[in-house]
């Protein structure tokens, strides 16, 4: 069963001693402080058993104490600051083991994603594309910055059949440049993929979201 709070370890600025088994455990000592127990070394707590991970990697650390049945939060008085401030986290092995796993896995999916990126550039026109989101910023100067980029690129895909790669689209066409982004629109601001997990056909989906892609599209047109 998971533990439901946290469980805090502290690194002594003084000299200290185990209130349990009276071992001097001298400055800088690893110690947690239990309820009518006083101050206890790692192994009288039970708490030995537990490897040590500093903090600095958020992605290890949260899979970690995700998967470690018990674990500890790691705190040391600053001085400068006049507060415990966090080390890290005392984990067990299994778990720092799984959570290592897991982060690899991440390192090679965004290894492939770097790949598919550099073949997504390459069949970009990027002169085009800097024109087709330059118009997307003159016709709707309230996008989200950066939004105008990623709207010109999904859809001037060379052999992608996309908007974008219209002979209207190509001429900067108010009209075929407004599809783009209600296209956008559709997929990031509204529930529109959602629906269509649900069963919805494109058609209803469009006519459900349509509202919303209508008030965004305002928004949009306004400049701030």
């Amino acid at each position: 069963m998971k533990q439901t709070a946290d469980l805090k370890v502290f690194i002594s600025t003084r000299e200290s001693t185990c209130d349990e088994c009276g071992e001097d455990l001298g400055r800088k000592a690893w110690i947690t402080l239990v309820k009518d127990k006083g101050a206890l070394c790692l192994p009288c707590a039970d708490l030995d058993h537990l490897i040590f991970l500093p903090s600095g990697d958020a992605a290890l650390t949260r899979r970690a104490r995700k998967h470690s049945i018990l674990s500890a939060v790691v705190l040391k008085w600053s001085d400068a600051r006049k507060r415990y401030e966090r080390q890290g986290l005392l984990v067990e092995s299994r778990a720092l083991e799984q959570a290592e796993q897991e982060c690899l896995a991440d390192s090679k999916a965004r290894a492939l994603r770097r790949e598919r990126e550099a073949l997504r550039r390459a069949e970009l026109d990027h002169d085009y594309v800097k024109r087709f989101a330059a118009r997307v910023r003159e016709l709707y100067p309230g996008c989200p910055s950066g939004s105008e980029l990623e709207i010109a690129e999904h859809a001037c895909l060379k052999y992608s059949g996309r908007i974008g790669r219209s002979a209207a689209a190509k001429n900067l066409d108010e009209e075929a440049v407004r599809l783009s982004v209600i296209a956008h629109i559709r997929h990031n601001e509204t529930n529109y993929d959602e629906l269509l997990a649900k069963g919805y056909d494109r058609w209803q989906a469009r006519e459900h979201v349509m509202e919303s892609v209508e008030n965004v599209l305002s928004k949009w047109k306004v400049s701030y």
